[in-house]
């Protein structure tokens, strides 16, 4: 039986990281030896203080439904990280809590873009934005920077990007999949552009926040133009930094309106967030935050450890990132000298002959590239980057 599906859903594909994720895993399961570098996800458990809150959530009988938006322990403890990292002051109407960074992003997208509606998206991007957009029948805007300009869009631009139907920028830093960070400065340089359009709505994604190097401290794009408050939606949540990602668990601030709106999306989709995820996280925002420190130093060794090995192989390229737990690695030189098609061949190429799975840089609107997580441990990256370095040294040279 044939099935009619929605021309909306026809727009959209799988996320090609999830897929990879998937694919990594099935062929495990057939007995294969793969490692999969795919999945943006850390490798150490949930610190022991955050999960003995989940625990003592359940043991209480925390495991109703709560408010849509979250409950109010929960928000107060988001207000304050904002107030206290960010500089930036919310009231609770402000504050929405969500299953997942995604859904937040997603009810943002849902809450103010109409047909037709542009929202300006700088590649390289996270691959779910460009989709949302599309299924809220909005046109993805995707202004390129390259590695010559450390994956960072210019003032000039975003100015060229914006149209009279722009109606939402999002900002990713740090950046997944490159890894680059917006300085204070470039923030305010963005910022002095968008400050010309008023229309304009501003989703930032600070997930990444606390996974940085930089000797500047992170820095948010309110926090560096504060004029843009009233129009713009921060992002964070607590998967990355406190290695939740299975507890589902993000949050926004915005303007009142706004994050109304989100929250009546949410109430008609997924209602609230699970209620026992959201004690942990009240947890791990507010107890002792050196387990965070001490994950985020394990990925700058493993960055330094990745980057180095990569720039070694023959056609590799591949800038440090200031932050996240990926390498974007430009490839196009390998592919060229292999004779291989596009970025999808040559992952394909690992996975097939190296047992290594990454993700094509296509899927993040960087064609040439692919996408290495190192939320993996250290020995795992070390068989990898052998098995990486054998084959292209072996193909390249053949070549």
């Amino acid at each position: 039986m044939t099935f009619s599906l929605s021309r909306r859903v026809q727009r959209v594909k799988p996320s090609p990281t999830l897929v990879v994720t998937a694919r990594a895993a099935r062929l495990k399961a057939e007995g294969k030896d793969v490692i999969g570098l795919g999945a943006g996800e850390p490798d150490f458990d949930t610190p022991t203080h955050i999960a003995q809150a989940g625990v003592a959530a359940i043991r209480s009988g925390f495991t109703h439904y709560t408010n849509v938006d979250g409950i109010d322990e929960l928000k107060d403890a988001i207000i304050a990280k904002f107030q206290r990292d960010n500089g930036l002051t919310y009231g609770r109407s402000q504050i929405l809590v969500s299953s997942g960074a995604k859904q937040t992003l997603y009810n943002l997208v849902m809450a103010v873009i109409d047909p037709g509606d542009e929202a300006i998206i700088p590649a390289p991007y996270w691959v779910s934005y460009p989709d949302m957009v599309l299924l809220a029948d909005g046109l993805p805007v995707m202004p390129f920077a390259g590695m010559a300009q450390g994956y960072k869009i210019t003032p000039r631009q975003l100015a060229a990007a914006i149209t009279p139907r722009t109606r939402l920028l999002l900002l990713n830093s740090p950046c997944n999949p490159t890894g680059a960070a917006y300085t204070r400065a470039e923030l305010r340089a963005l910022g002095e552009v968008l400050l010309e359009h008023p229309r304009i709505l501003i989703g930032t994604d600070d997930m990444y926040e606390k996974i940085y190097w930089e000797p500047e401290p992170f820095c948010s794009l309110v926090t560096a133009v504060p004029e843009l408050y009233p129009r713009t939606v921060t992002v964070n949540g607590v998967s990355k930094a406190y290695a939740m990602t299975g507890w589902r668990l993000g949050y926004c601030g915005g303007p009142k309106e706004i994050v109304t709106a989100m929250s009546t999306i949410q109430g008609q989709s997924t209602t609230n967030a699970c209620s026992i995820s959201q004690k942990a996280a009240v947890t791990a925002l507010t107890a002792d935050q050196s387990c965070v420190a001490t994950m985020n130093a394990a990925f700058k060794e493993r960055r330094d450890y990745v980057v180095r090995g990569l720039n070694s192989l023959p056609g590799v390229s591949c800038l440090p990132g200031s932050g996240t737990f990926y390498a974007f690695a430009d490839v196009s030189r390998a592919m060229t000298a292999m004779n291989l098609r596009d970025d999808s061949e040559f992952a394909e190429m690992l996975l097939n002959e190296a047992g290594v799975a990454v993700v094509p840089g296509s899927g993040f609107g960087a064609p040439g590239h692919v996408r290495i997580s190192f939320a993996t441990s250290m020995p795992v990256l070390e068989k990898a980057l052998d098995r990486i370095g054998r084959l292209l040294v072996a193909r390249v040279d053949a070549a």
